[in-house]
């Protein structure tokens, strides 16, 4: 059962906002605006990528209508780090007012700039580090270090009359990261002592117990796999995971291994890391991919995208055979990730695909090749017992994270009056250390397909959906327009429905019965009778092939 929407009341002066218009209910598109004063900071700007279910769909951004009309009020994007799901939406928003501040860490502004450069954005950027303060309209922002799968991350803590808000963005305790960079718990207890009147936590692996292993431990488990291969290995991982190609590099330079990098996003997400410094390339290590083919397969690593099974990824190409690398036997490939929710049949997919051509695949389930860049339930305890929030907004999470996290907070004493599951959409006023909700606003999602943005619609969707799955008939009739007596036709074509349309046969006379009947009735009006042969044959289609094809039918007057 959803949530009954109803308006917000006006918000009242020396009262802040918080809207999260993305991220709550599912893993992806996180965004969350804060209003204070008539002005608008915005935490996060990601995209949700689509599922089987979405046929076309390119990407899901989310829905900022409640902001579209107030975009002068907008004083600045505040990115907590540079994965897709919380950077992905930054161009499609800088579309509509292209000079607002954008404001992150070095590798996040970095990485944002560089998509913004495909789409013709020159933006205006802020770069902040871990400790400082910056003034942004009537926000004062102090950014905090927190630990994460990707550098750079920032948590940011919001400073208004009405209260102090924290707001994590994703991350971890990794107590031994690979950059040595942990999550500022030293900040988090000053900030405690402060006094945290509301905190927006990562709720990722809140129904995960215990703590997120660390990076350190994949390490040798990627130099024990690519030891034993003799053929060509082949990891897959997300593009921004500079981490993780880290601990590939260093596993092949290790094993003598050269390391080509595959996947328009992952070049420039890596070349990006190499050059900021986040990244450390072995001496001779890297090679071109073109190069790379000259290479030995017991002396090449192939890193590429499609760790998620994504259709047009390298990955789901070399199990489709529509890649110049087919892998086979004695190669070895690695899914060095995690299953984002929604994508486990088309990984599987990937997998068996993989494995039916000879391929050794390793992936988590096997081994431990990947581990969470999100903090699971002991870390969420940490953080509640350093802070002691007067209140929580579980965010970034399907409901069952959200639950699990609010469970967490009331685990450590925080009352479950002052514990928020919100969706998103949910809009909650913060004053004088009470946050209340006072609206829900309604949301949809907002879909790119190909060059359009927001123009198919849920029922596009479903008409796709029917198409792919049940079929489509046509019916082309012409009847006299005086009369409504049959001229030609019925002429019935079909795909996807029966093997011979010539099954289609038999429902016409009851067709032509049926525009008969509605002429002697003195039905003239051309949508009418369209819609009589729309019932005919869906009821016959339904009961005889036990189908529910998209049915057009076309009715001309002569």
């Amino acid at each position: 059962m959803s949530t009954p929407v109803y308006d917000p009341r006006p918000l009242e002066k020396g009262v802040l906002r918080v809207t999260p218009l993305g991220g709550l209910g599912e893993v992806g598109r996180n965004m969350t605006t804060y209003e204070f004063d008539g002005k608008i900071l915005i935490v996060d700007c990601g995209v949700l990528f689509p599922e089987e279910h979405q046929p076309g769909v390119d990407l899901i951004l989310p829905d900022i209508e409640p902001v579209r009309g107030r975009l002068a009020d907008v004083v600045g994007v505040v990115l907590t780090h540079g994965h897709e799901d919380h950077i992905g939406a930054v161009p499609y928003l800088l579309r509509l007012r292209e000079d607002i501040p954008i404001i992150g860490s070095g590798l996040t502004l970095a990485l944002t700039q560089a998509k913004l450069k495909e789409h013709r954005i020159r933006p205006v950027s802020q770069k902040v580090v871990e400790g400082e303060r910056l003034t942004v309209g009537p926000f004062d922002l102090e950014f905090v270090a927190v630990n994460h799968s990707i550098p750079d991350a920032l948590a940011v803590a919001i400073r208004t009359p009405a209260g102090l808000v924290l707001h994590t963005g994703d991350f971890k305790m990794d107590q031994l990261p690979l950059d040595g960079r942990i999550t500022d718990l030293r900040a988090f207890a000053r900030l405690g002592e402060e006094g945290v009147d509301l905190f927006l936590p990562d709720s990722t692996n809140a129904d995960v117990p215990g703590f997120t292993p660390t990076e350190r431990a994949i390490g040798p488990v990627l130099d024990q796999v690519i030891s034993k291969t003799s053929g060509r290995v082949i990891v897959a991982s997300f593009s921004s995971h500079v981490h993780r190609v880290q601990q590939v590099l260093d596993a092949a330079a290790a094993n003598g291994r050269r390391v080509a990098l595959l996947g328009r996003s992952m070049v420039r997400n890596m070349t990006i890391a190499a050059d900021l410094g986040y990244l450390k390339v072995p001496q001779g290590v890297l090679i071109d991919y073109k190069k790379a083919r000259d290479v030995p397969d017991s002396q090449i690593v192939y890193m590429s995208t499609g760790s998620q099974g994504e259709p047009m990824a390298v990955l789901s190409r070399m199990a489709n055979l529509d890649h110049e690398i087919e892998p086979g036997p004695g190669d070895t490939v690695i899914l060095a990730s995690s299953l984002i929710p929604g994508n486990e049949n088309a990984v599987y997919r990937v997998i068996d695909g993989l494995t039916k051509l000879g391929a050794n695949v390793v992936h988590k389930a096997n081994a431990r090749v990947h581990v969470s860049g999100h903090a699971a339930a002991g870390e969420l305890l940490y953080c509640y017992n350093i802070l002691q929030p007067r209140n929580v907004l579980p965010v970034h999470g399907e409901y069952r994270h959200l639950m699990a996290n609010a469970k967490l907070a009331q685990d450590t004493g925080i009352p479950e009056t002052n514990t928020i599951l919100g969706e998103n959409g949910t809009v909650v006023d913060l004053r004088d250390g009470v946050a209340e909700v006072v609206g829900q606003l309604d949301l949809g999602f907002v879909y790119v397909d190909g060059s359009s943005v927001g123009a198919i619609t849920d029922a596009d969707l479903k008409d796709r959906r029917v198409l792919g799955e049940e079929g489509f008939v046509s019916v082309i009739v012409v009847v006299d327009a005086q009369t409504g007596r049959i001229i030609s036709g019925p002429e019935i074509q079909a795909r996807g429905v029966a093997e011979d349309d010539a099954v289609f046969d038999k429902v016409k006379p009851k067709i032509a019965a049926a525009l008969e009947e509605a002429a002697q009735n003195g039905v003239r009006d051309n949508h009418a009778l369209s819609q009589t042969v729309r019932r005919t044959i869906g009821r016959w289609v339904g009961n005889s092939l036990r189908r529910r094809p998209m049915i057009v039918p076309v009715v001309i007057e002569a």
